[in-house]
């Protein structure tokens, strides 16, 4: 294994010790019926990987691994695919069958290539909005899908902007948009839907293996959509059972969401260049902000070089992970190693025996410029 840091900034570490004491109602239940049925349906593993938790200090570390989810390489499929169907099905409640859509997205890679995968697959067009630093076979994987591309020389937020304000002027287009802001709050909720199959799994993965709850799950964040389903999901289990702690994970380049926590309220940050490119995201959703000032137990920033170094021993454990599945990794790393380690470890409720779970959310296949970097 790699060193691992021996001190943390307080600027990158926030902890809220009221988390486990909140709660919210739960998704509706036929979202993951709703993957089973799509042809391409497999749960992705979630491996055990005994020498991570030999060097935590903890009882077992899983990885969820989602570099192969719905015949992509990360788990954004889960929620464009529930958000597509929700929104045509709807569209033809209201209209009837007509001619096809155009399904609008900015991202930073793989988002769009889910929406535009969908899009293909159903019959409709998708037209994606790139901001700079996306690498070109990212672009060129998106454009492969059948999708108009749109290169933008911004940053992700201004991809946003300009992928808003084609579909205003566009009747035909609709935005398929993982991010919310006021007044758009539907199809995002709709994709915090989708993301819920992917701890359906681990729950039934974890049963499998005589766990009945994680005692930590690990969760990189980009706008924070993720970790709002992360939150939902564990800060919706009956009250008699114990809460899972939950950790976000963001680049110190782009660390939107521990900026919201430690101010609470939401902030928009710079961003810089990561190659934690599916986390390069300055603002949080406002529909996933106030499930992460609620829910979450803590949030914390970490290097490209330390995700990196995270991807190649998760590579050497038999796990493919790109620089944002490895996040989780780096994070819990730095969260529980190093200057005030016990501190943090106590704020989480952990100790020798704990179970953790870190979401691997795309395979090396998913970042290009990490797999350039690599070569």
């Amino acid at each position: 294994m790699s060193e691992i840091p021996s001190s943390l900034p307080a600027s990158s570490w926030f902890t809220h010790p009221g988390a486990r004491n909140w709660s919210c109602p739960p998704v509706r239940d036929d979202v993951p019926g709703f993957h089973a049925s799509l042809p391409d349906y497999a749960p992705t593993p979630l491996t055990e990987l005994p020498s991570l938790a030999a060097e935590l200090n903890v009882g077992r570390v899983f990885v969820k691994d989602e570099s192969s989810r719905l015949g992509l390489p990360a788990f954004k499929a889960l929620g464009a695919s529930w958000a597509v169907h929700r929104t045509l099905a709807e569209r033809t409640e209201r209209q009837g069958d007509g001619p096809p859509v155009t399904l609008v997205a900015a991202t930073d890679g793989n988002h769009g290539r889910a929406v535009a995968r969908v899009a293909r697959r159903l019959g409709q067009r998708a037209h994606v909005f790139v901001p700079q630093g996306v690498h070109p076979t990212a672009v060129a994987a998106i454009s492969a899908e059948q999708a108009r591309v749109t290169e933008v020389a911004g940053h992700y937020d201004e991809a946003i902007r300009q992928a808003a304000d084609a579909v205003a002027s566009a009747p035909d287009a609709i935005l398929v948009q993982d991010t919310a802001w006021p007044g758009y709050e539907r199809i995002p909720a709709w994709i915090v839907e989708g993301y819920s199959t992917l701890f359906t799994e681990v729950d039934a993965q974890l049963a499998a293996a005589n766990v009945e709850l994680p005692d930590l799950v690990v969760v990189p964040a980009g706008v924070g959509s993720l970790a709002q389903a992360a939150v939902i999901h564990y800060r919706s289990r009956p009250a008699d059972s114990v809460p899972a702690a939950l950790l976000a994970v963001e680049p110190d380049t782009a660390a939107g969401v521990l900026a919201s926590l430690t101010h609470q309220e939401p902030r928009t940050v710079p961003t810089g260049k990561t190659t934690m490119t599916g986390l390069n995201c300055g603002t949080p959703s406002a529909l996933a902000w106030p499930y992460l000032r609620d829910g979450l137990d803590a949030a914390i920033a970490v290097t490209d070089a330390e995700g990196a170094r995270a991807a190649r021993d998760l590579a050497a454990l038999g796990v493919s992970a790109g620089p944002c599945g490895a996040a989780s990794l780096a994070g819990v790393r730095a969260a529980l190693t190093g200057d005030d380690a016990d501190d943090r470890r106590a704020s989480l409720a952990l100790g020798p025996a704990s179970t953790l779970v870190l979401l691997s959310t795309e395979g090396a296949a998913a970042n290009p410029q990490y797999l350039d970097h690599r070569s």
